[in-house]
């Protein structure tokens, strides 16, 4: 769940206990999580020295992979490397990284003062009128650095105006998919594990809280904004909460049916937050107010099996797709499957996790990119009966030098599903 879609939950609800729409005891719930204190007090965010070290990796690596400069718009990379935190649009902002010497901030002239309060680099900054061109303010600097004919590298998100304007602008440039930015940011440091790890603590403890709080008739509606709540106060910017209930835990993305908590039947919430540009995701799934079926508990076992496969396979210098195939193979000797058939694993098993919820590398089928210290991946290999039920447990990792660790440990038996 977006923020703003919090705030704006968060407005209804006063005004509908005003009104009678919302319960008070919803509305005492959610008040009761301003008792909750904050943990992120002592956190450190990303300091100047973290960044310079990002810039003169990202140079050296641009130097050696024969890229003469880097063209990145507004998202996670250009906070990543500037710190500048700004939104897309019509009008351009973007960072012009060079292979040496100082980068390039280019931006509407009104738009500068805003961009000055985040930016956290030294960089040469530009600004362009509403009739003027922000492609000739790059083309003017690459010339100058003796770049007009360079080769230009691409960051993945940049859209395609973007790209067609800095083509018409330096005709004799070379532009190729930028091969640096990826390749840094699967890689994280410490400082940004630490980050992480606030990050996973900080959804684990709203867990532990909201968790009693789930009773009979309740809404993902209502269970969201008390996750919400927990998180907010806890310290975390709240990034989503899925909130599945009974057949909808069956669609990993939920069901736009109408849904409420019932005895006997599953909860699956799928949480994440963000302290400081990075972000956690896990979720957890049990039986509300009844004894679990045998079908409930032997499937949660399943998935939890193979939550202990994967991070059991996901070793130094192996493939990220061979992790997939270790639990897809282990699933299938269940009778699960074949493949992404249902019931079974219809989604992968994980995804690579950062300053985004979802970012490369991805633990699937066919990948090939090999595991290596600091790539950070979700490990949620859950099952899906249509029309049934489905069970999720996601818990994050990193690799270390000694393998695979745990952001957020697995719970150990659906009775006690927050661990």
């Amino acid at each position: 769940m977006p923020t703003s879609d919090r705030r704006s939950f968060l407005h209804l609800a006063t005004v509908g206990f005003a009104v009678g729409i919302v319960s008070p005891r919803l509305f005492a719930q959610e008040r009761a999580a301003e008792a909750l204190r904050p943990l992120t007090g002592a956190v450190t965010p990303i300091g100047k020295a973290e960044r310079a070290d990002r810039l003169a990796r990202a140079q050296a690596m641009m130097q050696s992979a024969g890229i003469d400069a880097l063209l990145i718009e507004p998202g996670a990379s250009l906070i990543y490397y500037t710190g500048i935190r700004w939104h897309r649009s019509e009008r351009l902002t973007a960072a012009i990284l060079p292979a040496r010497g100082a980068p390039l901030i280019v931006c509407p002239f009104f738009e500068k003062p805003s961009i000055d309060e985040s930016l956290a680099i030294p960089a040469d900054v530009r600004v362009w009128q509403e009739h003027e061109s922000p492609y000739a303010l790059i083309a003017d600097y690459l010339t100058a650095g003796g770049l007009a004919k360079g080769r230009i590298g691409i960051e993945e998100t940049v859209r395609y105006f973007a790209v067609d304007g800095l083509k018409a602008a330096l005709p004799a440039a070379t532009l190729v998919k930028d091969p640096v930015t990826r390749a840094i940011r699967m890689r994280k440091t410490a400082a940004e594990i630490a980050l992480m790890q606030m990050a996973s603590d900080v959804t684990i403890a709203a867990y532990r809280w909201t968790y009693p709080q789930v009773k009979a008739g309740m809404t993902p509606a209502d269970i969201g904004a008390l996750m919400s709540a927990a998180t907010k106060q806890l310290g975390g910017q709240v990034e989503f909460n899925l909130v599945l209930l009974g057949e909808a835990a069956a669609y990993p993305h939920g069901s736009g049916k109408p849904q409420a908590v019932r005895a006997g039947e599953v909860v699956l919430m799928d949480c994440g937050c963000t302290v400081e540009d990075y972000q956690s995701d896990i979720s957890r799934t049990w039986v509300h107010g009844a004894t679990p079926t045998a079908q409930q508990r032997k499937v949660w076992n399943d998935v939890a099996q193979g939550q202990k496969i994967a991070i059991e396979a996901a070793k130094l210098g192996v493939p990220a797709g061979s992790v997939d195939d270790a639990v897809r193979g282990y699933y299938q000797r269940l009778g699960y499957g074949p493949g992404y058939a249902l019931p079974g694993l219809s989604h992968r098993t994980g995804h690579g996790i950062g300053m985004e919820g979802h970012e490369p590398v991805n633990l699937v089928h066919g990948e090939t990119t090999k595991l290596d210290v600091g790539m950070c991946f979700s490990n949620e290999p859950g099952l899906y009966l249509p029309g049934t039920m489905g069970v999720r447990l996601e818990d994050c990792f990193h690799m270390t030098a000694q393998g695979a660790k745990w952001f957020s440990k697995p719970p150990v038996s659906i009775e006690a599903p927050i661990g």
